[in-house]
């Protein structure tokens, strides 16, 4: 894996943060406290993009981080609209880094691919990273495909993709096929988002509470197959018998997979993260491991040689 470091020289924590709640359901107040407990909790590792809270995201944790930035790794993503032309990418930054307050950022992702522009847009991020304006360069929501494209053409020019950003969760397993796997063997970190699974594996729609699956359309399509909610239903039961919180098992679980991700964790509240930074300090055994797996299906193999995996 990729070793990302703070600009003083300290590994990037197992855990990361993602502040797309900033600015919108999390006001000021509320963005600042989950700031203040993730570092509290040796979280040294903050994700935004221009595209959040119309950059209200990036410009609340460019004024939290102010302080502390040599202590942090902060990422954010450019190309949500899958525009790789690099003038519109080059304007976009320099928004993002005006916003944030910051000359350099440690992460630059592409937020999605951008087609036929690939080759073009991992040029710029090459020239980008030689001007002293990034420092790693991500790739977030591509394929693994996708990926290896990418790997081809940042060695092109003289640098490597170090991080990618896929979704991964106990019912959205797609990431185990080949992104995975595929960051292990290219020494890519992997920082995977929506660990929680937009909050359905912290078993809270069991009890009819409001959240992202019931106000936000694409959510709730994401998340509407009946295993997945027998699943988070499975893993409450789970949890439950343990006395711990099952966001503190869904998100140990995503790290405990051997390409050893770095979960993106989020939250409204500090309350409502709490169970999430819980997982920092859980140690899950490979028995565990193994029982929270059966509760949802694993994907086949790429080849499909499904009767031969073992």
């Amino acid at each position: 894996m990729t070793d990302m470091q703070t600009l003083n020289g300290t590994a990037a924590s197992s855990f990361a943060f993602g502040t797309m709640q900033f600015g919108g359901t999390a006001d000021s107040t509320a963005s600042a406290e989950m700031f203040d407990a993730c570092v509290k909790a040796g979280i040294n590792h903050f994700d935004t993009a221009y595209i959040y809270t119309d950059g209200a995201s990036e410009k609340i944790l460019g004024k939290l981080a102010q302080d502390t930035r040599d202590d942090l790794i902060i990422a954010t993503k450019v190309a949500y609209d899958g525009n790789g032309d690099p003038a519109k990418l080059q304007a976009d930054f320099d928004v993002s880094r005006e916003r944030l307050g910051m000359e350099c950022v440690d992460i630059l992702y592409l937020h999605m691919h951008v087609g036929d522009n690939l080759a073009a847009s991992i040029e710029w991020l090459a020239n980008q990273q030689q001007q002293g304006n990034l420092r790693y360069i991500g790739l977030s929501n591509f394929a693994a495909w996708q990926v290896m494209d990418a790997i081809a053409h940042a060695k092109e020019n003289g640098t490597r993709i170090d991080i990618m950003q896929p979704m991964y969760n106990l019912v959205k397993r797609q990431a185990e096929v080949e992104i995975l796997p595929m960051c292990m063997a290219q020494g890519i970190t992997c920082a995977p988002y929506s660990p929680l699974g937009g909050g359905l594996l912290t078993g809270k729609y069991s009890e009819n509470s409001e959240g992202r699956l019931n106000s936000d359309p694409r959510y709730n399509e994401r998340y509407s197959l009946s295993f997945m909610h027998e699943t988070a239903a499975a893993l409450a039961k789970h949890a439950a018998a343990r006395a711990i919180h099952p966001a503190t098992l869904a998100a140990a679980w995503v790290a405990h997979h051997p390409a050893a991700p770095v979960p993106l964790l989020s939250a409204r509240s500090v309350a409502q993260l709490k169970p999430s930074l819980d997982a920092l300090g859980y140690r899950m055994d490979d028995a565990e491991y193994k029982e929270i797996s059966a509760l949802s299906p694993t994907p086949p193999p790429a080849t499909d040689r499904w009767e031969e995996r073992a």
